[in-house]
C-alpha cells in the first residue's frame, strides 16, 4: 500500500484497448537503485512493483477496496487514491486531479483471445447459471483456469457487486434494470442480446496462477447514485448462500465505523471526500442496499456458509 501511495513512477506503459489507464512501474522513495528508469517495465511489474492509474471518475474503487476487506471478502486488488506530478506521466495525470491506483497482480491468468482479454475462462450467462444450479465447479475443460473456482466465490461476488451495484461482470448488458439510453449498454446495443440469454458472458472473471480457486475482483467503482428503484438483482440470480461473516457484518451496522477507520488511512480520499461528514451518503447508500440484500436472504431463506480459512 505504502508503495502504491508513495513509490516514484520509473516507467509508464499504454494497456491495449483501454486508453485511459496506464500501468506504471513503481520504486520505493530512497530505494537503492535510484532515479527514473527508461527501461521496460516488465521487470518492476513481475516483481510486484506495478500499478494500475485510472481516471478521476474511478475512484470509488479504493472505497470498494476498503469495504471488501471490512466485510471479510478480500478479493480485491490494493487500491489507493494518489495526485501525480512525475514527468514520465502525460500532463491530464498530473494536473492535480486525484486517481485511484490499483495493484498490478502479476500473475492475472489472461485469455489469448484479444477480444476476450480481461476473463481468464470464457463463461456464458446460461452457462454460469446451470453451474450454480448444480453447485458444482465452473463446467468447463479440466485445464481450464476456472475450473476450480467453488461455488462460494459467486456468492461473495455477488454479495459484493450487489452492494456496489457493479453490473459490468455478471450483467453488462443491463439485463437487470431499464437503463437509460445514455448506458454504455445502450449506446453499445449491448441490452438488445437481452431477448437471446445464449448470447450474454461475464466479464472480468479472473483468477490468479497461486489461488487459481479464488475470483479477483477488479474493475471495482460500480455506482453509487444509481437509483434504488433501478437496483439490478439479477446480480442475486442463481445464488441460493453467502457468507457468513459478511451478512453478520452487515446485520450488526458495525460494518459502518469500520469502513471509516479503514478510509481514514487514506489520507487523499479522506480529504477530497470530506471526511466522515462528506462520505456519509455514500454509505447511507450502501446501508440501504445492505438492507435489501438482508430482506432478500430472509425473505427467501438463503443459507450462511461459514468461511474457510485464507
Amino acid at each position: 500500500m505504502r508503495l502504491l501511495a508513495t513509490g516514484q513512477v520509473v516507467s509508464k506503459t499504454r494497456v491495449p484497448a483501454h486508453g485511459q489507464v496506464l500501468r506504471v512501474g513503481l520504486r520505493a522513495v530512497g530505494d537503492a537503485k535510484g532515479g527514473v528508469s527508461p527501461a521496460s517495465p516488465e521487470g518492476e511489474c513481475q516483481d510486484g512493483r506495478c500499478g494500475l492509474i485510472k481516471r478521476p471518475g474511478d475512484l470509488y474503487e479504493v472505497l470498494a477496496f476498503h469495504l471488501d476487506r471490512v466485510l471479510g471478502l478480500n478479493r480485491s486488488l490494493p487500491a489507493v487514491a494518489r495526485r501525480f506530478t512525475s514527468p514520465l506521466l502525460p500532463y491530464s495525470y498530473t494536473d492535480g486531479a486525484l486517481r485511484p491506483i490499483i495493484w498490478w497482480a502479476p500473475d492475472l491468468q489472461h485469455l489469448q483471445d484479444a477480444n476476450n482479454d480481461q476473463n481468464s475462462c470464457a463463461l456464458g450467462w446460461l452457462q454460469y447459471q446451470q453451474m450454480l444450479r448444480a453447485h458444482r465447479p465452473t463446467l468447463v475443460a479440466g485445464d481450464d483456469p476456472c475450473s476450480n473456482i467453488p461455488h462460494s466465490e459467486w456468492s461473495r461476488l455477488a454479495l459484493f457487486d450487489f452492494l456496489l451495484q457493479v453490473h459490468d461482470r455478471l450483467d453488462r448488458y443491463c439485463c437487470g434494470f431499464q437503463p437509460d439510453p445514455s448506458e454504455p449498454c445502450v449506446e453499445e446495443m449491448l441490452h438488445e442480446k437481452c431477448r437471446n440469454p445464449a448470447e450474454l458472458f461475464l466479464v472480468h472473471i479472473l483468477v490468479r496462477r497461486s489461488a487459481p480457486s479464488r475470483l479477483v475482483f477488479i474493475d471495482n467503482a460500480g455506482r453509487p447514485q444509481h437509483p434504488e428503484e433501478k437496483l439490478n438483482f439479477r446480480l442475486l440470480q442463481g445464488i441460493d448462500s453467502f457468507p457468513a461473516t459478511a451478512v453478520s457484518r452487515l446485520r450488526s451496522g458495525r460494518w459502518q465505523s469500520l469502513l471509516l477507520q479503514s478510509l481514514r488511512l487514506d489520507r487523499e480520499l479522506w480529504h477530497s471526500q470530506g471526511g466522515a461528514e462528506g462520505l456519509s451518503p455514500l454509505l447511507r447508500t450502501i446501508e440501504r442496499r445492505a438492507g435489501i440484500l438482508l430482506r432478500h436472504i430472509r425473505d427467501h431463506s438463503l443459507e450462511l456458509f461459514q468461511d474457510s480459512p485464507s
